[in-house]
């Protein structure tokens, strides 16, 4: 006797990383997909996140590299930044990127919705335009969005996502977090120009990340004139008359700023998805709560990337994806992604990059440890005369030799680190990077002549 017959094999809802590969994936591998998003295919990687945000970061940095021209021999007269005409590039190419990202779904017979998606039934999807559409497999890519804390005032601030918009720099700006994208947007502003403050309800930055280099990180923007504010949550928020904001944070006195942003965390969309119609469990934080495999409580509906919040990293999202539909669709046997071990970095000023255990992790987890560290003047900022130094901490299990973690802090440190990543997952031994040969004069060779 046939089984059930449906319009799909795969009905994907959200169109952001995650389910853009493992929607293009399944349809690779025969299947028949459809998805639906209701705001732009690309999700917050490519339409309001990394990509944006790294042509900002590369934008910024040219305010230094102009001043520091000079000591090379470079005269620069009548330099000016005009933040509309970076703003629409950065636009404009966000725009191409999703067209791209479109085109890849319709050259792989993905159908695509552009509407709200809703699970109304078993393998039933319901779209806002009344159409019901049947699937073998749902799976709920639908990401994480700012979180904003509920104070008095909180209409009047913007998140990330409105950053990217803004009709001009603002010339004083208090950001709230002391995560990664309260540090990243710290240094954009900074560089264009802003008096920028960040308010951080605690007393640590970035954390999770290797002590020292959020300590250089902290040293560095306060030179830079990054003011920082601990164990300060804000209160308050009050638009003026003119436009401007006061802002009163605990524990400190009103202050007027152009603009407030918020930067205290991502929380999983789930709302409005129908996920209580068949089941599906949620975590504490709202997360949808899934096996190693990606599978949700419910058998035929699996979830992958932020709206998860097990990892949120845009090449986590992308992995469980391929994961997911090779797994459910390809020949092969299942398997699930690894998700110890992963590569991560902070675009601040200077970028930190990341993999593996941190000191203090290492030495919780194994006990004996060996660190090595190299503090460094990076050539660059000899010769421009800057006194900014760079940072690389590796960690090394005593027992055994094998590196379990590398930090670092210094200009390009994520493109070096991509490398060191691949060698720390592999196993490799501090002796195997002591038996290789340094690329001279560069700044990777740190990593292979710490002793």
């Amino acid at each position: 006797m046939a089984g059930p017959q449906y319009d799909y094999d795969l009905f994907t809802i959200g169109m952001g990383s995650g389910g853009v590969r493992a929607s293009r994936v399944a349809a690779g591998h025969g299947a028949r997909v459809a998805a639906a998003e209701e705001y732009r295919v690309g999700g917050t990687c490519v339409i309001r996140g990394c990509v944006p945000k790294k042509m900002l970061v590369y934008g910024s940095h040219f305010a230094e590299d102009l001043e520091d021209a000079s000591q090379f021999g470079w005269n620069i007269e009548g330099k000016s930044f005009d933040w509309v005409r970076l703003r629409d590039i950065v636009q404009r190419d966000v725009t191409r990127l999703e067209g791209l990202y479109g085109e890849t779904l319709s050259n792989h017979d993905v159908t695509l919705f552009t509407e709200h998606a809703k699970i109304t039934g078993d393998h039933e999807i319901t779209l806002a335009s009344g159409k019901v559409i049947t699937a073998k497999y749902i799976l709920i890519a639908t990401g994480a969005r700012p979180h904003v804390p509920d104070f008095e005032g909180s209409e009047h601030c913007i998140t990330s996502n409105e950053a990217f918009h803004l009709d001009e720099v603002p010339r004083r700006i208090l950001i709230a977090g002391g995560g990664y994208i309260a540090n990243e947007f710290a240094g954009i502003f900074n560089e264009f120009g802003s008096r920028v403050t960040i308010a951080n309800r605690s007393d640590v930055l970035l954390r999770g990340y290797e002590e020292a280099l959020r300590d250089r990180l902290l040293q560095i923007s306060l030179t830079k004139g990054i003011e920082f504010c601990f164990r300060a949550e804000i209160d308050y928020v009050r638009k003026q008359d003119d436009g401007t904001l006061i802002a009163k944070m605990t524990g400190q006195d009103e202050r007027e700023f152009d603009q407030v942003m918020v930067a205290t965390g991502r929380v999983p969309n789930v709302e409005g998805l129908g996920l209580e119609s068949v089941g599906v469990e949620l975590g504490q934080r709202g997360e949808v709560k899934v096996d190693a495999f990606s599978k949700t409580n419910v058998d035929y509906v699996y979830a992958v990337g932020d709206v998860t919040d097990r990892v949120q990293l845009t090449p986590v999202a992308i992995r469980e994806g391929q994961a997911f539909s090779d797994s459910v669709f390809g020949k092969g046997d299942p398997y699930a992604v690894d998700h110890s071990c992963i590569p991560s970095a902070v675009f601040s000023h200077p970028p930190i990059a990341s993999v593996g255990m941190t000191e203090g992790e290492a030495r919780n987890t194994l006990g004996s440890v060996r660190v090595y560290q190299s503090d460094f003047r990076p050539m660059k900022n000899v010769v421009a005369g800057r006194s900014e130094r760079g940072l690389y901490k590796m960690v090394v299990d005593a027992s055994n030799d094998r590196i379990v973690g590398v930090h670092m802090i210094g200009p390009e440190s994520p493109e070096i680190m991509q490398a060191a990543a691949v060698a720390v997952k592999a196993g490799l031994t501090k002796a195997d990077f002591d038996a290789t040969t340094a690329i001279h004069p560069t700044m990777a060779e740190e990593l292979v002549l710490m002793k």
